[in-house]
């Protein structure tokens, strides 16, 4: 395809709303209610989020907005729109690896995040497993696997990673789910998810922080999310930890945000509605803490348990709260919304681009993608048993005692995203030319536009590239 061509027919989302409600669903995932928390406790709750806060508006909206411009320009894959626009500014077509590089590491996550969305199901199963046999045993208000003893409560994540065949199940059913929504297409697949999914996703997210907030410790969860240790919030750890949540939350780095800008139309306010969505995921996050904490500190356990703070630590606390059944089973169908709007939007950047180059259907291409990214994902879901002592990366420092599902993450969100992410913003920043850009940010000239130029040509490069040389190079800030 010849990149300087009139763009072939482009899908558009039917609305404005409608293209909010899929971006802030491709924003809003795992990293919001199962990173965004475990940061948060490990690295001292009310420090991380400051920073984290200050992240997402200083560097995470301006590329953001970087990456939506890019895509709404160029009406095409995300190859082809960045391509497009480093030609129209005289540029070298080099600078289109922001696009390549992100679609690689995004189909790569896409891989192991299946799996990751995998446990969410399996969750799902045995709690309403429970809920039907509380209900059944008249009690329907009793707490989560009451049957089971705390310890055996936590054991049930061990006993899932012990087990390949249940992995494999779970994930090819998620695996199934993505491809099934990519494959009807823009507007008959991913924005009927969208529109139905996220509203759903508020409501659940309301309804169990409400829930927290009377069953819970509340006051304890606010005096921890809110009251930062300003000593804590200037250690190097701390400080990259809240950069790189800002960096991920909101997806960037990987294209999912220039995909969905290009079919945004001609009318919509690119610099509203970027500011909307970073606002929209950071209050997720924020409104996440304030759902878990209050049942961690309820039942005296410790916010810091990190990734397993999710599925061990949450189940144990809902083991010993009334209607803990009922709750668990809503957190785990809320935590599964939002899978699976930010796995369609991973999906889309690589469907999108072979649809347009090859010229094929999106059927075909969307079940061609979700079969490969399954069994790819096959690896992950053995790196947690049959392949449990392999290293494939004993090599390298930093990745040492990586297995393969590590070896994926750490690759992707360490180094391909953010090398990803700084192209984009030295790029916009500097590259492109400047009244293309300025014209699609939809700031309008004035301070806005002046403080975002500043922040995309200079704070943004810089911020990225810490986050790629530390994942580099760990032992910087250990």
């Amino acid at each position: 395809m010849v990149a300087n061509a009139p763009a072939a027919a482009q899908p558009h989302w039917s609305s404005k709303a409608a293209f909010v409600l899929a971006a802030v669903g491709s924003a809003v995932g795992l990293g919001n209610l199962w990173r965004f928390p475990s940061e948060a406790g490990v690295n001292g709750g009310g420090a991380f989020v400051l920073i984290y806060i200050l992240c997402v508006a200083l560097i995470g909206a301006p590329l953001l907005l970087a990456e939506t411009l890019i895509g709404r320009h160029g009406q095409r894959s995300t190859v082809a729109s960045a391509t497009l626009m480093a030609r129209q500014s005289n540029a070298s077509s080099g600078w289109a690896s922001l696009a390549v590089v992100g679609m690689i590491a995004n189909y790569v996550i896409l891989t192991f995040y299946s799996v990751v969305a995998g446990w969410v199901l399996y969750y799902i199963g045995t709690s309403a497993a429970d809920v039907v046999r509380t209900t059944l045993a008249g009690q329907p208000f009793a707490g989560a696997y009451s049957h089971l003893s705390v310890e055996e409560v936590r054991g049930q994540m061990p006993a899932l990673f012990a087990n390949p065949l249940q992995m494999t199940l779970t994930h090819f059913l998620f695996a199934a789910a993505t491809t099934f929504v990519v494959a009807r297409g823009v507007k008959g697949g991913i924005e009927v998810a969208a529109t139905w999914l996220m509203p759903a996703f508020f409501v659940l997210l309301v309804a169990i922080t409400i829930y927290a907030g009377i069953s819970g410790d509340f006051a304890a969860a606010l005096t921890f999310l809110f009251t930062p240790d300003f000593g804590r919030a200037l250690q190097p750890q701390v400080l990259n930890s809240a950069l790189g949540q800002a960096f991920f939350s909101l997806s960037l780095g990987g294209g999912a945000m220039v995909a969905y800008g290009a079919y945004a139309s001609r009318d919509t306010n690119l610099g509203q509605t970027s500011g909307f969505i970073s606002a929209a995921d950071t209050a997720v996050a924020i409104i996440a803490g304030l759902a878990i904490f209050p049942i961690v500190f309820s039942v005296g356990l410790t916010p810091d348990a990190g990734p397993t703070l999710m599925f061990q630590t949450l189940p144990a606390a809902f083991h010993s709260m009334p209607a803990g059944a009922l709750v668990g089973l809503a957190f785990f169908v809320l935590v599964l919304f939002a899978a699976l709007t930010s796995s369609v939007s991973l999906l889309e950047i690589s469907t999108a681009y072979f649809v347009e180059r090859f010229k094929v259907s999106r059927a075909v291409v969307a079940s061609l993608l979700g079969a490969s990214f399954f069994l790819i994902g096959m690896v992950s879901v053995l790196s947690f048993n049959v392949w449990a002592d392999h290293r494939p990366l004993a090599f390298v420092p930093g990745f040492e005692n990586a297995n393969w599902f590590d070896v994926f993450d750490g690759v992707t969100g360490r180094i391909l995203l953010p090398l990803s992410g700084l192209i984009t913003a030295v790029f916009v920043g500097w590259i492109a030319d400047r009244k293309l850009v300025d014209a699609e940010t939809g700031l309008a000239g004035g301070p806005l536009l002046t403080l975002w130029r500043f922040l995309i040509a200079w704070l943004c490069p810089i911020a990225v590239f810490l986050i790629l040389l530390f994942g580099l190079f760990p032992q910087l800030i250990s």
